[in-house]
């Protein structure tokens, strides 16, 4: 019997063993996921493929981005039909069309901006189109800071900075934005998400968040948002409970409508994370998660063998009520 998680409306079968790779290919950590209008799902990944794409029943349709991206760490489906590809290895964002042909690249490869000085990009973590085009940019490790563009890529304006007050981050990790143009950042160590509008005017903040990671908000009116909770890793409490991994669903005005996990929520079981990094949703409400498990797990087990092969993508089917 599949493993159920969820509640309500929001109830979800794990689909195991999702996703087909051709013979001697792995994945290993997954920064990002995109769901296009025809519900390929485009899998950002750190592998010597960064890009593998795969039908919704998880039938591999191809690769592409191989030799371009040195750290890839967000991917972001716009509305315009183009892939928005954040490596922060590299300090780029790079507009691809689905065959992967670069249409528009943002920052400049391999040259970052000095620490912590708010210019883009120290290490940019996610990218999100606005209903008007405009792209929003987290960035993210080495900086504090979202940065807004024209859709033809001039910098209109900057926003943020170090700290912990509103409209300031710690690691502002991914960003996503909805039908109505409001923004959401998930500041990461700062265990909340954060909501702007789409001028950089702080509007609100959600707690009850650890370590959110991963955001995606649905295309329509009334906005559902899932967050992606790395949970603790500290000596102290990564063992402690209702902490994650896991992820969280909420209204875009901040109401939690259910969490999906299992106790023990850390692992490699059915039901089990390790560190959710990407979330997308497909047409159906299905939802796909990439890990940066590779990374994770010394972290999560410190000293224990890494598990071969260790998952880094899952599915989740909606269950219809």
């Amino acid at each position: 019997m599949s493993v159920r998680l969820g509640n309500g409306e929001y109830t979800y079968e794990v689909v195991e063993g999702w996703g087909q790779l051709p013979g001697g290919w792995t994945l290993t950590d997954v920064g990002g996921v995109a769901v296009d209008s025809e519900d390929r799902v485009y899998v950002f990944n750190r592998s010597e493929h960064p890009m593998i794409v795969f039908d919704r029943d998880g039938t591999f349709l191809g690769s592409w981005g191989e030799g371009i991206f040195p750290h890839p760490h967000g991917v972001h489906f716009g509305h315009d039909g183009a892939l928005y590809c954040t490596d922060d290895g590299d300090h780029t964002v790079r507009v691809c069309t689905l065959e992967g042909e670069v249409l528009l690249e943002l920052g400049v490869p391999g040259a970052p901006s000095p620490y912590m000085s708010g210019k883009p990009f120290c290490r940019c973590t996610h990218t999100a189109l606005s209903p008007s085009g405009d792209i929003y940019v987290s960035d993210g490790y080495w900086n504090a800071r979202v940065h807004q563009y024209s859709p033809t890529g001039e910098l209109i304006r900057s926003w943020g900075r170090s700290g912990t007050q509103p409209g300031e981050f710690n690691l502002p990790h991914n960003i996503t934005c909805d039908a109505e143009g409001w923004v959401y950042v998930a500041d990461r160590e700062n265990l909340r998400v954060q909501v702007f509008d789409g001028d950089g005017k702080f509007e609100t903040l959600w707690h009850g968040v650890h370590r959110p990671s991963a955001l995606y908000t649905t295309p329509d009116d009334k906005a559902i948002c899932y967050v992606g909770e790395a949970g603790p890793v500290y000596d102290f409490n990564r063992e402690a409970p209702n902490l994650g991994p896991r992820v969280s669903i909420w209204t875009s005005r901040g109401y939690l409508l259910a969490r999906l996990e299992t106790a023990p929520s850390a692992g490699t079981g059915p039901g089990q994370f390790l560190s959710p990094h990407g979330i997308a949703v497909d047409s159906l409400g299905d939802i796909y998660i990439g890990e940066v498990s590779f990374t994770s797990w010394p972290l999560r087990f410190p000293g224990a063998p890494v598990p071969s092969p260790l998952r880094s993508l899952q599915k989740l089917a909606k269950v219809k009520s």
